[in-house]
């Protein structure tokens, strides 16, 4: 009975190994290469701590990135927003095993969560600091090296300089280091010495001109360790194409209108008018600028300083045609000066403008103009008009020639001592008044005709001034300053 019981329970004994040793069996079969290797890896594995067993050897990061596209540029806030592929190599001492246990088996993608990752942040970042980084695989090697890549979107702080706006140039850097451990725990290495732009997207707006990646040891007044980073330096150009079919150009056409001020003729009171409504024009542009660049007083941009020389230039011809018609008006009341004559002779001379009606040394003075009209009191002046007007009196009246040249007595009083020469007298006068009327209104007709080519050969010297200064102004400030620039830049 014993001999029995004890058989049993021998045969449950080997029953329950069997079962064991299947199960284990079955167990290896169901489990992959990659299972067992990452099960084998993790075991005993903390991600708190960094990846070496000797606590003074540092973590070798190796970084760089790879720039897909330039997504943002805000003069406004002064901020740069990329997209790149943040590369990030390190040697994860506790990650290592031998290819031929796991059938040749050298590169494992493990979930980044699982494994030690450098706490890599942007210095000089923009956005909110709590933002994590892409949860993407790392790719381990059989040595322990991981390489891991995530996509990030970096809004970075870039200081703009708008000076020579849109023909600026930005330099904008992307400041990556460990922000927790010194350079002795983890060593930040530039993986090359240049931007990977192989999956680089072109921006519209902005010409990615050239890169350049950096390392730097830098101390802080928190500990006398030092910090080592990345600085990656993006040299961006913008493309002026936009603002100069938008901005520019129409400026331009603006400012070549208010020259035409200058041939529009006074009488038709729009001079005045055109010149500003070209400044309001310019003044809309001025606000469209405004809008788009920093509230800043560092700098003006060279677009703001067109236009305001622009608008200066058409402000100055708003105050020039009131001058011109001032002059233009003037004639009824005043002759041209000698010595004004003499300057507009030699500026029409110039200008190619043969004046018609302004003749020189003519109306001297209004004295020299009187003298040559018969007042009643010198009747017996013997100038040319007088001689006309008192040898026809003397033929109608039948006086003597001589007598009306006699000297003495004048021959109105001559007639005035005949009691029927009275209405000789009045015949006399009459006529002597009508021809003074017509030789005045003749004067003044004369006078203002020679005001009014004054004002056009004025105009005409204005225009070709205004001109040449606005030609040379728009070459100075969208040619010459932005060639300055673009030297400066190439040889600092």
């Amino acid at each position: 009975m014993s001999r029995d019981l004890l058989l049993v329970v021998l045969h449950a004994i080997l029953l329950s190994l069997l079962e064991i040793k299947v199960g284990c069996v079955g167990t290896n079969v169901t489990k992959t290469d990659e299972q067992r290797l990452l099960d084998a890896l993790m075991t005993g594995y903390s991600k708190d701590t960094r990846p070496v067993y000797n606590a003074s050897h540092p973590v070798k990061v190796s970084l760089g990135i790879t720039l897909t596209q330039i997504f943002d540029v805000d003069e406004k806030n002064q901020v740069l927003t990329t997209n790149v592929w943040l590369d990030q190599e390190w040697k994860d001492e506790k990650l290592t095993w031998d290819t031929g246990e796991y059938n040749g088996l050298e590169m494992m993608r493990i979930p980044c969560r699982k494994l030690w990752l450098p706490d890599i942040v942007l210095y000089n970042s923009a956005s909110d600091h709590n933002e994590k980084y892409m949860d993407a695989l790392a790719m381990v090697s059989h040595d322990g090296t991981v390489f891991w890549p995530p996509i990030v979107k970096f809004r970075s702080s870039c200081l703009m300089d708008m000076t020579y706006f849109p023909f600026d140039d930005q330099m904008c850097k992307l400041k990556l280091g460990s922000w927790a451990y010194t350079g002795y725990q983890v060593d930040i290495l530039n993986r090359s010495n240049t931007v990977d732009l192989s999956r680089f997207v072109e921006n519209g707006e902005w010409e990615l001109v050239k890169t350049a990646a950096v390392r730097n040891n830098v101390f802080y007044t928190c500990c006398v360790e030092p910090f080592p980073d990345v600085t990656i330096t993006l040299h961006i150009r913008r493309r002026t194409i936009y603002y100069m079919y938008n901005v520019i150009i129409p400026s331009i056409m603006l400012s070549s209108l208010a020259l035409l001020g200058f041939w529009i003729n006074p009488d038709s009171g729009e001079k005045v008018t055109l010149g500003l409504t070209v400044l309001l024009a310019l003044s809309v542009f001025m606000l469209l600028i405004a809008e788009n660049t920093p509230a800043t007083s560092f700098f003006i941009p060279l677009l703001g300083v067109y236009l305001i020389t622009t608008m200066s230039f058409t402000s100055l011809s708003v105050i020039c045609s009131v001058v011109v018609t001032n002059l233009h008006i003037r004639g009824y009341a005043h002759p041209v000066p000698n010595w004004l004559r003499s300057v507009l002779f030699v500026v029409s001379t110039a200008l190619c403008v043969k004046p018609h009606h302004l003749k020189k040394n003519m109306w001297l003075n209004k004295a020299s103009y009187w003298n040559r009209i018969p007042q009643s009191s010198t009747f017996g002046n013997h100038s040319a008009t007088n001689g006309r007007v008192v040898h026809d009196l003397g033929e109608e009246t039948g006086i003597p020639h001589d007598e009306v040249h006699q000297e003495g007595a004048a021959p109105c009083d001559r007639l005035l001592k005949d009691d029927n020469s009275q209405a000789n007298h009045a015949l006399l006068e009459t006529l002597k008044c009508l021809m003074n009327k017509h030789e005045d209104d003749e004067r003044e007709k004369n006078i203002h005709d020679e005001w009014k080519e004054v004002a056009m050969v004025i105009d005409r010297f204005l225009f070709v001034v205004f001109l040449l200064g606005m030609i040379g102004a728009s070459l100075y400030i969208l040619v010459a300053l932005p060639l300055q620039k673009l030297r400066k830049i190439e040889n600092p």
